[in-house]
Formats: structure tokens, sequence, C-alpha cells
């Protein structure tokens, strides 16, 4: 059985190599590096986007924590849905017709552009929260590799990080973003079919073997069986705030998530790409909430050291080797296709936002291309340390990034696109707000009691206007997008 899998594991890998280096042939500019050119359909950016938004938190993550949990993690997957459907058809054709406007590759550079008084504090800023939220992001997607390697073939954890980095390293080294999105394509059709027949095999096992998913919540917990994990009051509106945050982190604020909407290049593709997003977060959340209720089924509470290897375990058990070679490749494709889109956001971050505009460093495009490129190893071989000396689970990493990355630029991003009053010094002040309150929340047991994903979105939008007001900008700019004009 191993032998098999092994197989389609190199087969895999070898096509997305292939198809990365097909594409290193057509990224020949800065902005097909960084955006693609606008040469890219929007289902294709649309497939992007969401296996780039889910990765190995959604396989390993979300699944053991539905299994720790019960029915009420269902509200982690609400906010989730409600956010994505929010930025695609809210948000999307903003961010295609701003980036046309102001000629920017990057969400700090937009930033920069849009409130140009303060152009530089802003593109250090931005820049400086994502390099530094991001890489533990990558680190984050690296153990997983390791776990799921370390499931699958019994290889050590960190010898599945170090592969799975010379392979993330390698697809995104050669062809930039136009590689990574055609090889995220493929990818994300892989996870939706493992997230879509996982748990049929796992009901069908179910059926068979005479178990019950409704006894077994009873038995699991006395809260694993309420929708509301049999909480009242306050504790319920925490345990609500606390799952259905995750909303508030994709306003815009994800840039590995926003850089496919920039990438957009009319109204059609975007269209498109908002119904295939749709489709695939009603599959892929679906499919993964029941996964994690089927494993309650399957194993008792305790079975595991580490619930998030619950997927890959319950693949080698209910699959025939073929079938589980291929779903297994799923996993590792939500890993490589995340991994890749955040590598490309630090780049992006370093090259072209801090060296190329902050900096003012004059470079060819040829020569911009291969900084990116440098970059994308560099910081490859860092998220593979943090991997490496990291004990962190994959959900509570994330969670983090999510808070000091998304909900903190969601907000300042928002403010830009329908308040004709927020002002540079209300950005710097919305980014550093995100960025401090979010390292005081995590480092206390106020993270216990609220999780950070909420309070620094409305930490970071409450200073961001208070600001406004009181700094305003000297010339108001006429470049907002009201909420009419984008529909």
């Amino acid at each position: 059985m191993m032998n098999i899998i092994m197989v389609q594991f190199i087969i895999y890998c070898t096509i997305i190599i292939g198809i990365s280096y097909y594409f290193s042939k057509i990224s020949k500019t800065q902005s097909d590096f960084l955006l693609g050119g606008k040469k890219i359909p929007g289902w294709v950016l649309a497939f992007s986007e969401r296996a780039t938004g889910e990765s190995a938190w959604l396989l390993l993550g979300y699944t053991g924590f539905v299994f720790m949990t019960g029915l009420s993690g269902i509200w982690v997957a609400a906010g989730i849905a409600l956010g994505i459907i929010f930025s695609w058809l809210f948000l999307a054709k903003i961010f295609m017709r701003e980036t046309e406007k102001y000629d920017v590759l990057t969400l700090p550079d937009y930033l920069a552009a849009r409130f140009g008084q303060k152009a530089n504090v802003i593109r250090w800023l931005a820049s400086l929260l994502i390099v530094g939220f991001m890489m533990f992001y990558v680190g984050a997607q690296m153990a997983g590799a390791g776990k799921m390697l370390f499931t699958t073939f019994g290889l050590s954890p960190a010898g599945g990080i170090v592969l799975a980095t010379i392979i993330i390293i390698i697809i995104a080294f050669a062809g930039g973003f136009i590689s990574v999105v055609w090889t995220d394509m493929i990818q994300s059709v892989m996870m939706v079919i493992t997230l879509v027949a996982l748990p049929i095999a796992a009901l069908i096992y179910i059926n068979t073997n005479d178990l019950s998913i409704s006894q077994s919540l009873v038995g699991a917990g006395s809260s694993f069986d309420s929708w509301f994990g049999g909480l009242t009051g306050f504790a319920l509106g925490v345990l609500f705030f606390n799952n259905f945050a995750w909303f508030f982190g994709f306003l815009g604020g994800q840039p590995q998530l926003s850089a496919r909407f920039m990438a957009l290049k009319n109204d059609k593709e975007a269209n498109h790409g908002s119904i295939v997003a749709v489709i695939w977060t009603f599959l892929a959340y679906g499919g993964a909430f029941l996964i994690g209720l089927a494993a309650i089924a399957m194993y008792d509470q305790g079975s595991f050291g580490d619930v998030e290897i619950i997927l890959p375990t319950m693949i080698l058990q209910l699959m025939p080797p073929w079938i589980a070679g291929l779903l297994l490749a799923g996993v590792l494709a939500a890993i490589i296709t995340t991994a890749n889109s955040q590598l490309l956001v630090v780049t992006g971050s370093v090259s072209e936002d801090i060296i190329h505009k902050a900096l003012g460093v004059q470079l060819t495009d040829k020569q911009l291309v291969w900084l990116s490129r440098f970059s994308v190893v560099i910081f490859g071989l860092i998220g593979m340390v943090i991997a490496l000396v990291s004990d962190s689970l994959l959900y509570l990493v994330v969670s983090w990034a999510w808070a000091g990355v998304g909900c903190t630029l969601s907000p300042a991003i928002l403010l830009t696109f329908f308040w004709k009053r927020y002002s540079s010094a209300g950005v710097v002040a919305t980014i550093s707000a995100g960025l401090i309150s979010t390292l005081l929340w995590i480092s206390t047991p106020l993270e216990e009691l609220l999780t950070s994903r909420f309070t620094t979105f409305f930490i970071a939008a409450l200073f961001g206007v208070v600001f406004s007001l009181l700094l305003p900008d000297k010339q108001e700019s006429t470049g907002t997008i009201t909420k009419e004009e984008a529909l």
C-alpha cells in the first residue's frame, strides 16, 4: 500500500514542478511574477483564492477542531463562509478597479498610493506586519506537511518539513504568481475532491459498522451534541464570537487572497470567480465539518496524541491504496498552495514595497524578478526553521496570523473603499493599533476569554476612525469608490 501511495506522490509532485517550469518562461516582468499581468481567467483565480485561503488549516486543523468540540464547531465554518461570500460579491471588483487606477502590485503599495501623504510610513508598517505574521503562517503550513508525511509514511516530521519546503520553494521560485495560481487550480480541485469523498466513505463505514454519530456526540462529552456548546448567556456570546470571528479576516485584509482580486481583468471574470468560490466553499467546509463529526463516531476522545492527524488517518483506514494516494496528495496540495502564496506575499512586501518603493532602489524588471526569486528562497528557509522549532498547533498559529494580518488590514480596506473621510493618519493608526493589540492580546489570558480575531478588528477600526477625524488629510482623496459604483 505504501509503495502505491509513494509512487502517486512522486508523480503528483513531478507534474506540479513541471507546470511551474512551464510558466517560468511566462513570468518575465515584476508584474507577471507578483500579479500575473492580468492574464489569468477569473475561475482559475477563484480556485486559487479558495485553495490559498484554506490550506492545512482546513484539512488538518479544522477537522481536528470539530473532533474536539462537536456541533458548535459549525460557527467557525459559518463565519468563514459568510466572509468569503462577502469578499467576492462586494470587494473583488473594487480591488480590481483600484489596482488598475493606481497601477500597484501589492496591498501595501495600494494603501501607500491611495494615501500618498504618508506613503512610506504606510509601506513600512504594512510590509513589516505582513512579513512578521506571514512567516509564522508559512511555518504552520510546513509543520502541517511534517504531520501528514509522518502519518502517511512514518517519515520523521522534520524530514517531512524539509521535503515540503523544497517543493514549495521550487514552485514559487520558478514561475511566481502565474505558476502558483495554475498549480493552485489543480490542487484546489484535489482538495475539494478529498473533502467530498472522505465524508461519504466515512458515513458508509459508520452505517456498515452500526455506529451512530448522534449517540457518539452524546458520549463524547456534555457539550458535543449542542450547536452552542451547552452554553448560555455571556458564555454563549463568547463561544459564538470566538468561532464566528474568522469572518472579520476575510474582509479584504488577507494579502494572499486580495492578490487574486487584484489580478482580475474585468467584471465578467469577477462574476465567474464568484460562482466558483461560493460553490467551492460550501462543498469544502461542509465536507470538513462532516469529517470531524464522523471521526467522533469512529474514534474515542483521547485516541490521538495530536488531533490534527485525524484526516490522513481516516484516509488510510477507509480508502483503497490508489485512492488514498490521490486524496493524501490533496492534503499536500493544500499545504503547498497556501505556503506558495504566502511566500509570494512576503516576497512582494520585501522586493516591491520595501526595496523598490520605500528605499527607492532602481532595478530593471529582470533584476526585480530575480530579487523576488532570491527572496522566495530566503523566506522559504526561514519558514522551514520556524516549523522545525515550533510546537504550536496549526489552528492556533493560523488564528494568530489571521488576527495580526487579516483583522488589522481588513478595517483599513473597508474604510478606504467605503468612507471618504478616512485619512493617511487613520491608515497608520489602524495598522499600528492592530499590530500592537494583537501582540498584547495573544500574550495575555484575555485571548482565552475573547479571541484577538474579534478584538483586533474593532480596535484597529476604532483607531482608524478616531485619527481620521482628528488628523484629516490636507486635501481629500478622490479615489474612494462607493459600494454602489462597485456593483
